[in-house]
């Protein structure tokens, strides 16, 4: 067997030592940084005592992905944008290819950084000052007529105060040397823009002061804005898909009796509860133990998650349901949609269908445990008492998110929301709708508004403030 054959067909699993021949010296597999199965693979390899960045790209069209990379990476070294540099290339016995560049021994990420940050709330210092440095390497490239394709923090490298351009694949030079035109700066500058929380959306004119310091473009905010948009949702569309299918961040397995997604980071961690969770559900005490579901607590290598199974209460409510996707898994989906959107909940970590062939039958969705208390019991009953400064914020801002994402929850009973840890945090999902028309926006928003408002006594302070401040479209 070749060695890209190999590679090939060992998929997530590569050899931990793998030393390879290459043009430049014999290599030696330090550590795998990414996998892609049968598709591309980096690492961090030792060649004559120096550490080197190695991709080896594997898949049928190895060579085509290879001279894109190559090209990119050329592209931004013409312009003298910040790269590391490319060392070699070459191919690979079967048929692959590899591309050798230097390695930047301690460098993090932009994103790495972004997700340290002590707080990433929208207008926070420290996070515009990061979005900052990579605004400010876009509006570089985009001066010199280069484009990033794929546009997220992940893909700036900080090395030594240094900020990096990776990825070459995704680079494109549209007009080499030459600035981009304000729509074509504007389209590229939506990708970077839509990767963050529509809350940030309110922030863009402030982060272009400094992209126009190196940029000087007449950018049209409103043909901006509506780009970003654009590609938020054509982004949320796709990740959407990748939760029910196989791929790097999800492990979806399915059979004639039962379908499985699970987060793939928590698949070791959660293999005894996902095969059997019945099992963790009997010896566990539980939550809720209702007709349609059952909810209780599990606990997994010291941490808490919550198993809840949606139940089939008889053959006629099977027979209203056994066509259509669970409710297990509308939940797993609603849940996702917020986290992407950066609403509050739980995240959703598995979920599994019990089918027969295309029929489903009962279901089980697994979540992170959320300890907060419920705003009925936060705020109290009788609504005497007003929100503090903190509860009324983080309230005020998750119905603004909601109306901004135009999603109703269906059930906003005060116990599906629960503070914790400065939040307020959305629960019980199942009937959860994103609205694509006004009209029926309009009613489900104004319906969840009152049935809100409804938990404490008309007349009362609690009641009154909600009224007052709660959108109305």
């Amino acid at each position: 067997m070749s060695l890209t054959a190999e590679l090939r067909s060992a998929g997530r699993e590569p050899p931990l030592h793998l030393n390879l021949q290459l043009a430049p010296g014999a290599a030696s597999v330090v550590r795998w940084l990414r996998i892609l199965p049968a598709k591309r693979l980096v690492a961090q390899v030792e060649i004559g005592g120096q550490h080197r960045l190695l991709k080896l790209f594997i898949a049928a069209g190895s060579q085509r992905h290879c001279e894109r990379e190559a090209s990119g990476l050329r592209a931004l070294h013409e312009q003298n944008i910040p790269t590391p540099e490319l060392i070699g290339e070459g191919e690979l016995e079967g048929g692959g290819r590899y591309l050798l560049s230097a390695y930047l021994g301690g460098a993090e990420t932009l994103q790495q950084q972004w997700d340290a940050l002590n707080t990433r709330e929208p207008g926070d210092g420290e996070a515009l000052a990061l979005l900052g440095q990579a605004l400010a390497l876009i509006a570089t490239m985009h001066s010199r007529g280069l484009v990033q394709t794929d546009l997220h923090l992940g893909n700036f490298l900080r090395h030594h105060e240094q900020v990096y351009v990776i990825d070459g694949d995704a680079v494109q030079a549209l007009s080499p040397g030459a600035p981009l035109s304000a729509e074509q700066a504007e389209d590229n500058l939506a990708i970077f823009f839509a990767q963050l929380d529509p809350e940030w959306d309110a922030f863009c004119e402030l982060l272009l002061i400094g992209y126009l310091q190196h940029n000087p473009l007449a950018l049209n905010p409103d043909r901006l804005a509506a780009q970003i948009a654009r590609v938020r949702q054509r982004r949320l569309d796709d990740f959407l898909s990748k939760t029910l299918r196989d791929c790097t961040q999800f492990s979806v397995s399915r059979s004639w009796g039962r379908f499985t997604a699970v987060v793939r980071e928590q698949c070791q961690r959660l293999a005894v509860v996902l095969s059997s969770p019945d099992d963790a559900l009997a010896i566990q005490p539980l939550l809720k133990d209702g007709g349609s579901s059952t909810v209780g607590q599990v606990t997994v290598d010291g941490e808490t998650v919550v198993i809840k199974r949606y139940n089939i209460k008889g053959i006629v409510h099977w027979l209203k349901r056994f066509w259509r996707p669970s409710r297990a898994w509308h939940s797993w989906l609603a849940a996702h949609r917020l986290q992407f959107l950066g609403i509050a909940t739980p995240a959703p970590l598995a979920m599994v269908e019990q089918r027969f062939g295309p029929l489903r039958r009962r279901a089980w969705l697994v979540t992170e445990y959320c300890s907060g208390v419920d705003l009925l019991r936060y705020l109290g009953e009788d609504g005497q008492r007003l929100p503090d400064d903190a509860a009324a914020a983080a309230m005020l801002r998750l119905f603004a998110q909601l109306v901004q994402a135009r999603i109703s929850h269906g059930d906003l009973k005060a116990t599906n929301l629960l503070w914790w840890d400065g939040k307020v945090v959305l629960i019980d999902l199942d009937a959860m709708q994103a609205h694509a028309s006004d009209a029926g926006w309009q009613r489900a928003w104004q319906k969840d508004r009152q049935r809100f408002i409804r938990n404490w006594p008309a007349g009362s302070p609690l009641a009154g403030w909600l009224d007052e401040r709660l959108p109305r479209l």
